[in-house]
This record gives C-alpha cells, structure tokens and sequence, in this order.
C-alpha cells in the first residue's frame, strides 16, 4: 500500500532526505504537497522534484488529503503547525523535538498530548542498521543483562535517545557528571559540505556518565564527529554474558566455550552480483540480526533509518501503534539540558521523573 504524506518546510535541508526516499520507491511513499512559503522556492521544488507546492497549510490541505504531515521546520515555527495539525485531527510526523526548555517541553504536553494531539518524532538513529542489529543481539538475551552502554555517535538528545534504548531505559532517574575537553582538531565536512580549505579550528569534546543506579550509560561527542574524516563514531555495550564492541562480538557461553563474532554487512552488487546495489542485511554468526526492508533501493544508511520512521509513522496514523511519541522525545531532550547544565556546573546533577512520564504511566495503568 502507498503512503501519501505531506511535507512543510519542503525546502529545507531535512526534508530533502523524505523527498529522496519517496523517489527512490514511489511504490511506499507517496509526496502529497509541500507547503513552501516562498513562491521561487516552491517553483524550483516543484522542477527538480515534480510535486505540487503550496505556500499555506490551508492551500495544502484545501488540495491534498495526506496520511500524515510532515513538519520540517524550525522549532519555534513547528509548535504553531502541530496546533493546527491538532485542531484538525491530522497526525503529524516532525523532525524534530519541538521545545528547547523543561518548561517549553511541560507547555507542549499540556497543551498538545492532553489534547488527544497525534505526534510522533523522526528520531532515526535507533533505526540505521547497525543499531537494529545490536538492539536485536541484546533482545535475543546472549549477552545477557545489560548493565553499560558507551555512546559516541551523535549530539544531545540523539546520544541520549540511543543510551536509553541500549539500556532498555524509560523513564529512570539519573545522577549526572560531565565535563567538555577543549582543544584544536583540522575543519572536516559540516552539513554545509566539505571544507574549503584546510585550517584548525576550536574542538569541543563532550563526557558524560549517566547513573541510573543499576545501569550506567557514557556519553561522548565531538561537534561534528559524525560528519568528520578524522574522528571516529563508537558505541559498545556491555552485559553479564559478553559485549558489542562496535562490530566485535564477544560473549561466553555457559559451556564456558568464548565466542569471538562480528556484525558483518552483507551487500548486494559486489564483485560479480548482478542484483543492484543495496545492503541486504547485517548478520553475526550463522544468524541474520538485520534484514533490511527497504530493499532494493539504494540508500545510504541514514536514509534507511529515515525510511523506517516514515514507515512506522503510516502504521501509527493508520491507528497503530506509536514509535517514538513527545513522551520520549521530551525525556531525551530533558536529558540533553541536564547534560549541559552538569558541563556548566561542574556539579552532579539529578535528572528527576518529569510529568510525562507520570502521565505515560497512568495511560499504561
């Protein structure tokens, strides 16, 4: 079945990943209008991907009758569509956590989630590949319980939102310790592009040990780590049986027979495979951790993941069930802030049980 989807902000960085997935398979996601306020924008969007622009939400929705929306837009400007989106009972997909404060965050439930709003967060990095793959091995209960996860892969509320999956964390409080290195490093590629010339420039590296009592995650990021030619992403779990150490395996047996595995990529389109390119999948061992159902498209890992909320969002519109819902964008964000207030302090810090969480528990009760 094809999805049709609504995009605001379709001019933006961000969005442009949506409309690459779309036509790569227009058998899954269908583009139903972009809303871009600017009318040159919208005429060069509408040449280089053949959609249909509008410069209003009430243009839009007047000429289009999408599944979800889309909203890729700046934080402050996002919070007015979600109202809107609300008010019609249209389910909203956005890019990002719409609140940037403990209280911005306590106003959006109050005024959004209390008020029967349906939002879901396009929080990837759960979904790359090699994530689903490490989250399936500990699933599958050979490493045992899971007691440490070490997370250098992305910024704030991205590291935070991967800590608490690797741990199996919800809603815990936490005593926090953190501290920033600075030193230089050379200038690498940014969202801008590659650099234009070869300089050294400020580096901020980032610590943090969250405590959640029986279960400790580590955060670590260099600005723009995950862009750079010099720097390198690092994520390793630890539990009673054995550990991932990126893609090393290691777990004993209780046969006390060690096994030393690997997280290996499997690829159509090497060497004399005549298929496409695509990754089909990442297996360890004799037993595939990873299928990946987006093929044959090829698309970069990024947008597999991208791919996987988009498809996740369908199901929850559809009347599914949610995947990554304001309750758990708020709680990754609320620990992003208690991260930087423990690096300004330079004090423990203690991340407390906010009010949606309550919430969420009395809906699960």
């Amino acid at each position: 079945m094809t999805v049709k989807f609504s995009i605001i902000g379709g001019a933006g960085f961000r969005a442009q990943y949506f409309l690459r997935i779309a036509r790569s398979m227009p058998d899954r996601f269908q583009i139903s209008g972009l809303v871009v306020r600017d009318a040159a924008k919208g005429r060069a969007m509408e040449e280089a991907w053949g959609v249909q622009t509008y410069r209003s939400l009430e243009e839009l929705l007047a000429g289009e009758t999408p599944d979800f929306v889309l909203v890729s837009v700046s934080g402050r400007a996002s919070l007015n569509y979600l109202y809107r989106l609300a008010e019609r009972g249209i389910p909203a997909l956005t890019e990002t956590p719409p609140a940037a404060s403990l209280a911005e965050l306590e106003q959006l439930h109050k005024e959004l989630t209390m008020h029967g709003a349906r939002i879901q967060v396009a929080e990837q990095y759960p979904y790359h590949p090699v994530q689903e793959a490490r989250l399936s091995l500990i699933r599958s209960g050979r490493l045992g319980r899971i007691t440490e996860t070490t997370v250098s892969v992305s910024q704030m509320y991205h590291g935070a939102s991967l800590i608490r999956r690797m741990l199996g964390i919800e809603f815990e409080e936490a005593d926090i310790r953190a501290m920033r290195f600075g030193s230089r490093w050379v200038n690498g590629p940014t969202r801008s592009g590659p650099p234009a010339e070869d300089k050294l420039i400020p580096l901020q590296r980032d610590l943090a040990w969250l405590d959640f009592g029986d279960r400790l995650g580590i955060y670590d990021f260099t600005k723009d780590q995950h862009r750079s030619w010099t720097r390198s992403n690092h994520l390793s779990v630890r539990g009673e049986r054995g550990e991932i150490f990126d893609n090393r395996v290691l777990i004993q047996q209780d046969n006390l027979v060690p096994l030393q595995l690997e997280l290996k990529r499997i690829n159509k389109g090497e060497q004399e495979n005549a298929e496409g390119y695509y990754l089909q999948g990442i297996i360890c061992g004799e037993q595939w951790l990873y299928n990946n159902p987006f093929t044959p498209a090829r698309l970069y890992d990024d947008e597999i993941a991208i791919a996987s909320c988009l498809d996740k969002m369908a199901t929850y519109a559809a009347g599914g069930p949610g995947f990554y819902g304001l309750e758990q964008a708020s709680q990754d964000v609320y620990l992003g802030l208690m991260i930087e207030q423990a690096i300004q302090t330079g004090e423990t810090v203690r991340a407390e049980r906010q009010w949606w969480a309550v919430e969420r528990q009395h809906e699960l009760t």
